[in-house]
């Protein structure tokens, strides 16, 4: 039996040739129609978005790491600096409560939905990273430098923890519970990473160190502040010690230039203003254990600033990392922040011009840097997800 195809618009009619048939009587015609109806089209579009869409929230997930929550430190740290510049009871800034309730409030109110907006979108992000790409989630946690920025989540829900602006002191019931959501990851990276620093092979202190350990420090620290406001004494001295033990070791092992501590990429030198911020945040949580600004936090903020000094005079050592934007360029904020944080501590304890001018300066400073980090990151949002990332190029021979 032959078949005859006849095309009318977007229909296809087959009819079988009756001429060729005994029993044409018998034989019904058989008609088989596909439509190409504007419903079937549009349905097709919408397949298409979806497909783009999923294409594109993959490649987003394996572009993504925790490095970027760089972004969630310097917000969450400038919102707890701008709360601290408007304390009432900061005699310091008294220049700054000239201005009306009914304007900085809502300031203080949008830096922190801000700050918490980016914090729970790159939360959500990496979250799906550790669901469907888990692979890479584990090859950063065996790098050198990615397990570092593991502890950067953490050290923002805490810090953004502190600085909410309503009313609710630090020994409400919620206050402590969510201290206790935030703190024990930052513990259990602490038994990870300083475990192996000194029992497992390849993975001793000398091979590994670098300028992003710090970030450990600078967690066990945020804690220890975070529980002395709180009121557990006793807590905050043990997270505290256990900061500083591992700092003095870390500086000591960076300052003597042993092997591995050359292994960062130019593009990821602006970390190297981290050497500033773990001794600005002890400065910070001793003050807090204590309930005051002393001997003891006074040398840890001299120390902080003799550092950033250090590092500002030396700008050839960030020439590379400058040429291309990077999202390594937000390290320069949350350093400067902490700084500018310890800044307000020993201008409210040594009255004088000098301490208030290093205070102006700093916080200034700290600004300054963030809002062009943000109109950096708004005018090369194309690149920000870089496929040359130095942070994604994980060792292929890590030790497990």
């Amino acid at each position: 039996m032959s078949m005859r195809i006849t095309p009318v618009l977007d229909e296809i009619i087959l009819t079988p040739n009756t001429h060729e048939s005994e029993n044409q009587n018998t034989i019904p015609n058989i008609d088989i129609m596909i439509d190409d109806s504007p419903i079937s089209s549009s349905q097709k579009r919408e397949d298409d978005h979806s497909l783009l869409a999923f294409i594109r929230v993959s490649s987003m997930l394996t572009k993504i790491h925790a490095g970027y929550f760089r972004i969630s430190l310097s917000l969450c740290w400038e919102t707890l600096l701008w709360k601290t510049l408007l304390d009432p009871n900061n005699n310091e800034t008294k220049f700054l409560h000239r201005v009306p309730q009914m304007i900085y409030r809502p300031v203080l109110i949008f830096l922190w939905s801000f700050a918490l907006l980016i914090l729970v979108l790159l939360s959500l992000l990496y979250l799906l990273k550790c669901v469907f790409r888990f692979n890479l989630v584990k090859g950063e946690f065996l790098h050198h430098v990615g397990v570092n920025y593991l502890f950067a989540p953490w050290i923002s829900w805490l810090i953004l923890l502190e600085s909410y602006p309503f009313i609710i002191g630090p020994k409400h019931v919620g206050y402590k519970s969510l201290w206790w959501v935030f703190a024990v990851p930052v513990i259990i990276l602490d038994v990870k990473i300083y475990g192996q620093w000194f029992t497992k092979g390849k993975r001793f202190l000398t091979a590994v160190a670098n300028p992003t350990s710090h970030l450990s420090v600078i967690g066990n620290l945020v804690g220890a502040r975070a529980a002395a406001k709180m009121g557990w004494q006793e807590v905050s001295v043990c997270l505290f010690s256990l900061g500083m033990v591992h700092y003095l070791v870390l500086f000591v092992t960076l300052y003597q230039r042993l092997s591995g501590s050359d292994r960062l990429p130019a593009m990821l030198r602006p970390v190297f203003f981290l050497f500033s911020a773990a001794p600005s945040m002890a400065s910070l949580a001793w003050a807090s254990i204590t309930g005051t600004f002393d001997t003891a936090s006074k040398m840890f903020f001299f120390l902080s600033l003799f550092l950033f000094t250090s590092l500002i005079c030396r700008p050839s050592l960030f020439k590379k990392s400058m040429r291309k934007f990077n999202v390594a360029w937000w390290a320069y904020s949350y350093p400067v922040t902490l700084l500018a944080l310890a800044s307000t501590r020993y201008a409210k304890e040594v009255k004088g011009k000098v301490p208030h001018t290093i205070m102006l300066i700093l916080s200034s400073l700290s600004v300054l840097v963030i809002i062009a980090l943000l109109l950096s990151t708004a005018l090369y949002s194309k690149i920000l997800l870089r496929d040359d990332d130095p942070s994604l190029k994980l060792s292929k021979h890590s030790d497990l």
